[in-house]
């Protein structure tokens, strides 16, 4: 088989899962070298930001893709999907910028990113241009990535 299903939609194929599931790793060894203790916990805990970070802000290139490929199935994105589209680049500079002024970072910002990526599959799904079988990768991958690093923001002030 080569990773389709019968039916009407092809499925995912083996290589996008294992490399979708493979992108939780970045966040689980961020979370192994702090709770380890590791000299570079505070690295690892501004690399799991600026991981988090670059995933979200990929959301919004899919979702800008998603919405120029609707005019080829016949449908027209509106202006609103551009705009979610460029918002998830945006919140995360704007997530950064207590870290360049000084302030409390990262803990509330790893917490507010978290949430966020927790819950882009239900833009994925008002936009409605994800096909079934991606969306339920998204909820797999967005439920993981989302709760890891809500968790790197709880165990935030222990390694500040």
């Amino acid at each position: 088989m080569d990773g389709q299903e019968t039916g009407s939609l092809p499925s995912l194929t083996t290589p996008a899962r294992v490399l979708g599931y493979a992108g939780l790793l970045p966040q689980i060894i961020c979370i192994a070298m702090i709770l380890a203790e590791h000299e570079w916990r505070y690295a690892a805990l501004a690399g799991g930001f600026a991981y988090a970070a670059a995933i979200f802000s990929f959301l919004g290139g899919v979702w800008w893709g998603q919405a120029l490929a609707s005019a080829r199935d016949g449908r027209s994105a509106t202006t609103g999907a551009y705009l979610l589209a460029v918002s998830p680049s945006l919140i995360a500079v704007a997530l950064f910028l207590p870290w360049t002024f000084g302030w409390d970072w990262p803990g509330p910002a790893l917490l507010y990113l978290g949430a966020l990526i927790l819950g882009s599959p239900l833009v994925d799904r008002a936009l409605g241009f994800a096909a079934p079988n991606f969306l339920r990768l998204r909820w797999h991958l967005s439920i993981g990535l989302g709760t890891l690093t809500i968790w790197l923001g709880l165990i935030a002030p222990q390694v500040i």
